[in-house]
Protein backbone atom coordinates (compact mmCIF):
# COMPACT_ATOMS: atom_id res chain seq x y z
CA UNK A 1 0.00 0.00 0.00
CA UNK A 2 1.28 3.65 -1.15
CA UNK A 3 1.14 6.27 1.63
CA UNK A 4 -1.50 7.95 -0.59
CA UNK A 5 -3.56 4.44 -0.23
CA UNK A 6 -2.87 4.67 3.51
CA UNK A 7 -3.78 7.98 4.47
CA UNK A 8 -7.08 7.31 2.31
CA UNK A 9 -7.46 4.76 4.05
CA UNK A 10 -7.76 5.94 7.56
CA UNK A 11 -9.71 8.49 6.14
CA UNK A 12 -12.28 6.09 5.41
CA UNK A 13 -12.04 3.95 8.83
CA UNK A 14 -12.48 7.37 10.68
CA UNK A 15 -15.05 9.65 8.61
CA UNK A 16 -18.14 7.58 8.96
CA UNK A 17 -22.35 8.75 9.70
CA UNK A 18 -23.01 8.59 13.41
CA UNK A 19 -19.22 7.97 14.53
CA UNK A 20 -16.98 10.34 16.15
CA UNK A 21 -13.57 10.29 17.66
CA UNK A 22 -12.93 9.50 21.43
CA UNK A 23 -10.25 12.18 23.05
CA UNK A 24 -8.44 9.88 25.63
CA UNK A 25 -4.92 11.98 25.23
CA UNK A 26 -4.86 13.81 28.47
CA UNK A 27 -1.30 13.84 29.80
CA UNK A 28 -0.32 12.86 32.92
CA UNK A 29 -1.19 16.32 35.02
CA UNK A 30 -3.84 16.26 33.48
CA UNK A 31 -5.86 13.25 33.87
CA UNK A 32 -4.13 13.29 37.79
CA UNK A 33 -6.31 16.71 38.07
CA UNK A 34 -9.16 14.78 36.84
CA UNK A 35 -8.61 12.05 38.65
CA UNK A 36 -8.36 13.73 42.26
CA UNK A 37 -11.55 16.01 41.48
CA UNK A 38 -13.35 12.27 41.99
CA UNK A 39 -11.62 10.34 44.44
CA UNK A 40 -9.01 8.52 42.03
CA UNK A 41 -5.35 7.92 42.81
CA UNK A 42 -3.30 8.84 39.35
CA UNK A 43 -0.53 6.39 38.96
CA UNK A 44 0.07 3.87 35.61
CA UNK A 45 -2.03 1.18 37.11
CA UNK A 46 -4.91 2.95 37.27
CA UNK A 47 -4.84 5.38 34.31
CA UNK A 48 -4.54 1.58 32.17
CA UNK A 49 -7.39 0.14 33.89
CA UNK A 50 -9.34 3.49 33.02
CA UNK A 51 -9.02 3.17 29.44
CA UNK A 52 -9.08 -0.27 29.16
CA UNK A 53 -12.37 0.34 30.53
CA UNK A 54 -13.52 2.83 28.11
CA UNK A 55 -11.82 1.01 25.29
CA UNK A 56 -13.50 -2.47 26.30
CA UNK A 57 -16.79 -1.23 26.62
CA UNK A 58 -19.39 -3.18 24.91
CA UNK A 59 -20.78 -1.71 21.64
CA UNK A 60 -19.03 1.15 21.81
CA UNK A 61 -17.62 1.18 18.14
CA UNK A 62 -21.03 1.69 16.95
CA UNK A 63 -19.80 5.27 18.02
CA UNK A 64 -16.52 5.96 18.13
CA UNK A 65 -14.32 5.42 15.10
CA UNK A 66 -10.85 6.48 16.44
CA UNK A 67 -9.04 6.69 19.49
CA UNK A 68 -6.57 9.32 20.47
CA UNK A 69 -4.20 7.98 22.96
CA UNK A 70 -1.48 9.24 25.01
CA UNK A 71 1.80 8.17 24.19
CA UNK A 72 2.04 6.00 27.84
CA UNK A 73 -1.16 4.34 26.90
CA UNK A 74 0.14 3.45 23.31
CA UNK A 75 2.42 0.39 24.88
CA UNK A 76 -0.13 -0.65 27.45
CA UNK A 77 -1.96 -3.75 27.92
CA UNK A 78 -5.23 -5.29 28.78
CA UNK A 79 -5.22 -7.46 31.75
CA UNK A 80 -5.30 -10.67 29.38
CA UNK A 81 -2.36 -9.23 28.04
CA UNK A 82 -4.07 -8.41 25.10
CA UNK A 83 -2.21 -4.88 23.74
CA UNK A 84 -4.63 -1.48 24.16
CA UNK A 85 -5.12 -1.19 20.60
CA UNK A 86 -5.24 -4.47 19.55
CA UNK A 87 -8.87 -3.82 21.63
CA UNK A 88 -9.71 -0.78 19.96
CA UNK A 89 -8.40 -2.28 16.56
CA UNK A 90 -10.98 -5.41 17.22
CA UNK A 91 -13.86 -2.80 18.18
CA UNK A 92 -13.02 -1.15 14.68
CA UNK A 93 -11.89 1.84 16.38
CA UNK A 94 -8.61 3.66 14.39
CA UNK A 95 -5.90 4.30 17.14
CA UNK A 96 -4.00 7.48 17.08
CA UNK A 97 -1.13 9.19 19.17
CA UNK A 98 -1.15 12.96 21.06
CA UNK A 99 2.08 13.88 19.49
CA UNK A 100 2.74 17.60 20.26
CA UNK A 101 4.82 18.10 23.50
CA UNK A 102 3.03 21.11 25.24
CA UNK A 103 2.67 24.70 25.10
CA UNK A 104 5.55 27.16 25.61
CA UNK A 105 5.51 31.11 25.95
CA UNK A 106 6.04 32.69 22.40
CA UNK A 107 8.34 35.49 22.54
CA UNK A 108 7.38 39.21 21.69
CA UNK A 109 4.02 38.04 21.65
CA UNK A 110 2.78 38.29 25.66
CA UNK A 111 0.58 36.14 26.62
CA UNK A 112 0.39 33.80 23.36
CA UNK A 113 1.82 30.19 23.37
CA UNK A 114 3.07 28.38 20.78
CA UNK A 115 3.32 24.07 20.78
CA UNK A 116 6.23 22.49 20.63
CA UNK A 117 7.28 18.89 19.56
CA UNK A 118 8.43 19.37 15.87
CA UNK A 119 11.73 17.97 17.12
CA UNK A 120 12.16 14.26 15.83
CA UNK A 121 8.64 14.36 14.75
CA UNK A 122 9.52 11.90 11.96
CA UNK A 123 11.40 9.52 13.92
CA UNK A 124 8.96 9.86 16.53
CA UNK A 125 6.22 9.04 14.11
CA UNK A 126 7.71 6.28 12.95
CA UNK A 127 7.95 4.44 16.37
CA UNK A 128 4.41 5.03 16.78
CA UNK A 129 3.38 3.82 13.44
CA UNK A 130 5.04 0.56 14.42
CA UNK A 131 3.02 0.30 17.62
CA UNK A 132 -0.49 1.14 15.70
CA UNK A 133 -1.17 4.57 15.45
CA UNK A 134 -2.91 5.48 12.08
CA UNK A 135 -3.09 8.87 13.01
CA UNK A 136 -1.62 11.86 15.13
CA UNK A 137 -3.06 15.24 16.89
CA UNK A 138 -1.34 18.41 17.98
CA UNK A 139 -3.26 21.41 19.18
CA UNK A 140 -2.36 24.73 19.53
CA UNK A 141 -4.05 26.98 21.01
CA UNK A 142 -5.46 30.83 21.08
CA UNK A 143 -6.49 33.04 24.03
CA UNK A 144 -8.85 35.51 23.79
CA UNK A 145 -7.90 38.81 25.66
CA UNK A 146 -7.45 42.49 25.10
CA UNK A 147 -4.44 41.95 23.31
CA UNK A 148 -4.61 38.66 22.46
CA UNK A 149 -4.09 36.62 20.32
CA UNK A 150 -1.83 38.65 18.45
CA UNK A 151 -0.54 38.50 14.51
CA UNK A 152 2.30 36.86 15.36
CA UNK A 153 0.64 34.24 18.22
CA UNK A 154 -1.92 33.13 15.09
CA UNK A 155 0.88 33.11 12.83
CA UNK A 156 3.08 31.22 14.35
CA UNK A 157 0.87 28.43 15.57
CA UNK A 158 -0.66 28.13 12.12
CA UNK A 159 2.75 27.55 10.83
CA UNK A 160 3.82 24.82 13.67
CA UNK A 161 0.29 23.44 12.68
CA UNK A 162 1.07 23.11 8.96
CA UNK A 163 4.84 21.72 9.27
CA UNK A 164 3.30 19.12 11.66
CA UNK A 165 0.54 17.84 9.22
CA UNK A 166 3.08 17.64 6.43
CA UNK A 167 5.49 15.61 8.18
CA UNK A 168 2.69 13.44 9.39
CA UNK A 169 1.36 12.48 5.89
CA UNK A 170 5.31 12.15 4.60
CA UNK A 171 5.00 9.33 7.04
CA UNK A 172 1.79 7.99 6.00
CA UNK A 173 -0.02 9.03 9.55
CA UNK A 174 -3.26 11.12 8.86
CA UNK A 175 -2.79 14.62 11.08
CA UNK A 176 -5.64 15.69 13.26
CA UNK A 177 -5.34 19.69 12.77
CA UNK A 178 -6.67 21.02 16.52
CA UNK A 179 -6.51 25.02 16.49
CA UNK A 180 -7.93 25.75 19.35
CA UNK A 181 -9.80 28.67 20.54
CA UNK A 182 -9.65 29.15 24.46
CA UNK A 183 -12.80 29.40 26.41
CA UNK A 184 -11.40 30.52 29.22
CA UNK A 185 -12.43 34.72 29.43
CA UNK A 186 -15.30 36.82 29.93
CA UNK A 187 -15.31 37.78 26.23
CA UNK A 188 -18.67 37.49 23.68
CA UNK A 189 -19.78 35.31 21.26
CA UNK A 190 -19.11 38.19 18.60
CA UNK A 191 -15.13 38.22 19.75
CA UNK A 192 -14.84 34.50 19.97
CA UNK A 193 -16.35 34.68 16.12
CA UNK A 194 -14.08 37.10 14.95
CA UNK A 195 -10.32 35.21 16.49
CA UNK A 196 -11.57 31.73 15.51
CA UNK A 197 -12.42 33.17 11.60
CA UNK A 198 -8.57 34.82 11.91
CA UNK A 199 -6.87 31.58 13.25
CA UNK A 200 -8.58 29.40 10.92
CA UNK A 201 -8.10 31.56 7.87
CA UNK A 202 -4.03 31.33 8.67
CA UNK A 203 -4.29 27.50 9.47
CA UNK A 204 -5.47 26.99 6.01
CA UNK A 205 -3.43 29.57 4.41
CA UNK A 206 -0.36 27.61 6.06
CA UNK A 207 -1.60 24.32 5.15
CA UNK A 208 -1.56 25.40 1.14
CA UNK A 209 2.02 26.83 1.42
CA UNK A 210 3.17 23.26 3.10
CA UNK A 211 1.40 21.35 0.78
CA UNK A 212 -0.68 19.28 2.88
CA UNK A 213 -3.43 17.28 1.03
CA UNK A 214 -6.73 18.59 2.29
CA UNK A 215 -8.18 15.30 1.22
CA UNK A 216 -6.30 13.27 3.88
CA UNK A 217 -6.74 15.85 6.95
CA UNK A 218 -9.62 16.35 9.21
CA UNK A 219 -10.06 19.58 11.23
CA UNK A 220 -10.52 19.37 15.11
CA UNK A 221 -11.63 23.26 15.77
CA UNK A 222 -13.49 25.17 18.63
CA UNK A 223 -17.61 25.49 18.21
CA UNK A 224 -17.73 29.45 18.17
CA UNK A 225 -19.08 30.10 22.19
CA UNK A 226 -18.74 32.95 24.67
CA UNK A 227 -16.22 33.05 27.73
CA UNK A 228 -16.92 30.83 30.13
CA UNK A 229 -17.29 33.83 32.19
CA UNK A 230 -19.63 35.96 30.30
CA UNK A 231 -22.47 36.86 31.32
CA UNK A 232 -24.85 35.10 28.51
CA UNK A 233 -25.13 31.73 27.57
CA UNK A 234 -25.12 31.38 23.97
CA UNK A 235 -28.02 28.98 22.56
CA UNK A 236 -27.15 25.66 20.20
CA UNK A 237 -28.76 27.50 17.18
CA UNK A 238 -26.69 30.65 18.05
CA UNK A 239 -23.81 28.85 18.26
CA UNK A 240 -24.67 26.39 15.27
CA UNK A 241 -25.63 29.34 13.03
CA UNK A 242 -21.93 31.10 13.86
CA UNK A 243 -19.58 28.26 14.01
CA UNK A 244 -21.14 27.18 10.30
CA UNK A 245 -21.21 30.54 9.20
CA UNK A 246 -17.31 30.72 10.04
CA UNK A 247 -16.78 27.07 8.85
CA UNK A 248 -18.09 28.37 4.92
CA UNK A 249 -15.58 31.07 4.85
CA UNK A 250 -12.42 29.48 6.22
CA UNK A 251 -12.79 25.55 5.37
CA UNK A 252 -12.02 24.31 1.66
CA UNK A 253 -14.77 21.47 0.72
CA UNK A 254 -11.61 19.32 0.25
CA UNK A 255 -11.75 18.66 3.97
CA UNK A 256 -13.58 15.57 4.48
CA UNK A 257 -14.52 15.85 8.40
CA UNK A 258 -14.55 18.28 10.87
CA UNK A 259 -14.61 16.65 14.68
CA UNK A 260 -15.09 19.92 17.13
CA UNK A 261 -13.54 20.04 20.55
CA UNK A 262 -15.53 20.04 23.63
CA UNK A 263 -13.55 23.30 25.14
CA UNK A 264 -15.25 23.53 28.60
CA UNK A 265 -18.30 22.68 28.00
CA UNK A 266 -20.78 20.18 29.30
CA UNK A 267 -21.19 16.98 27.99
CA UNK A 268 -24.77 17.92 27.61
CA UNK A 269 -23.93 21.89 25.77
CA UNK A 270 -21.30 19.76 23.32
CA UNK A 271 -24.16 16.81 21.92
CA UNK A 272 -26.86 19.92 22.07
CA UNK A 273 -24.83 22.07 19.95
CA UNK A 274 -23.50 19.29 17.65
CA UNK A 275 -26.86 18.64 16.93
CA UNK A 276 -28.12 21.63 16.20
CA UNK A 277 -25.62 22.30 13.59
CA UNK A 278 -26.24 19.02 12.07
CA UNK A 279 -29.78 19.02 12.23
CA UNK A 280 -29.88 23.04 11.23
CA UNK A 281 -27.46 22.43 8.36
CA UNK A 282 -27.78 18.96 6.52
CA UNK A 283 -26.28 19.81 3.41
CA UNK A 284 -22.59 20.79 4.15
CA UNK A 285 -19.57 19.51 2.31
CA UNK A 286 -18.10 18.13 5.53
CA UNK A 287 -18.92 15.63 8.30
CA UNK A 288 -19.49 17.46 11.51
CA UNK A 289 -18.29 15.07 14.40
CA UNK A 290 -16.78 15.17 17.79
CA UNK A 291 -13.61 14.89 18.93
CA UNK A 292 -14.25 14.98 22.84
CA UNK A 293 -12.22 14.45 25.75
CA UNK A 294 -14.07 15.34 29.25
CA UNK A 295 -17.56 15.56 27.30
CA UNK A 296 -17.28 12.15 26.73
CA UNK A 297 -15.23 11.39 29.85
CA UNK A 298 -16.89 12.96 32.66
CA UNK A 299 -19.94 10.53 33.63
CA UNK A 300 -18.16 7.58 32.98
CA UNK A 301 -15.17 8.92 35.13
CA UNK A 302 -17.25 9.95 37.87
CA UNK A 303 -19.11 6.74 37.76
CA UNK A 304 -15.98 3.83 38.50
CA UNK A 305 -14.08 6.20 40.98
CA UNK A 306 -11.70 3.69 40.40
CA UNK A 307 -13.67 1.03 41.75
CA UNK A 308 -13.76 -2.51 40.02
CA UNK A 309 -17.43 -3.26 41.24
CA UNK A 310 -18.26 0.20 39.13
CA UNK A 311 -16.89 -0.92 35.86
CA UNK A 312 -20.34 -1.87 33.68
CA UNK A 313 -22.32 1.09 35.30
CA UNK A 314 -19.16 3.01 34.23
CA UNK A 315 -19.20 1.74 30.39
CA UNK A 316 -23.13 1.74 30.54
CA UNK A 317 -22.74 5.41 31.46
CA UNK A 318 -19.88 6.05 28.20
CA UNK A 319 -21.82 4.38 26.02
CA UNK A 320 -25.10 6.10 26.75
CA UNK A 321 -23.03 9.17 26.23
CA UNK A 322 -21.08 8.29 23.26
CA UNK A 323 -24.56 7.26 21.41
CA UNK A 324 -25.93 10.52 22.44
CA UNK A 325 -23.41 12.09 20.20
CA UNK A 326 -23.74 9.81 17.45
CA UNK A 327 -27.44 10.64 17.10
CA UNK A 328 -25.97 14.04 17.33
CA UNK A 329 -23.79 13.76 14.39
CA UNK A 330 -26.87 12.74 12.23
CA UNK A 331 -29.11 15.64 13.50
CA UNK A 332 -31.16 13.69 16.07
CA UNK A 333 -30.22 14.21 19.31
CA UNK A 334 -33.42 15.85 21.53
CA UNK A 335 -32.50 16.69 25.30
CA UNK A 336 -35.09 14.24 26.50
CA UNK A 337 -32.40 11.06 25.88
CA UNK A 338 -30.49 12.48 28.72
CA UNK A 339 -33.11 10.44 30.85
CA UNK A 340 -32.87 7.56 28.72
CA UNK A 341 -30.05 6.15 29.28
Amino acid sequence: MTTHEELHATIRDMVQRGRGILAADESTPTITKRFAAVGIESNEETRRAYRQLLLSTPGIGEFISGVILFEETLAQKADDGTPLVEIARRAGIVPGIKVDKGLAALAHAPGDKVTQGLDGLAERLAGYKAQGARFAKWRAVSPIGPANPTPLGIQTNAEVLARYAAVCQEAGIVPIVEPEVLIDGDHDIAQAEAVTEAVQNEVFAALKRHRVELEAMILKPSMVVPGKAHPVKASPEEVAQRTVRILRRTVPAAVPSINFLSGGQTPEEATANLNAMNDGYPHLPWQLSFSYARALQEPPMATWKGRPENAAAAQAAFLHRARLNGLAQRGGYVAAMEKTG
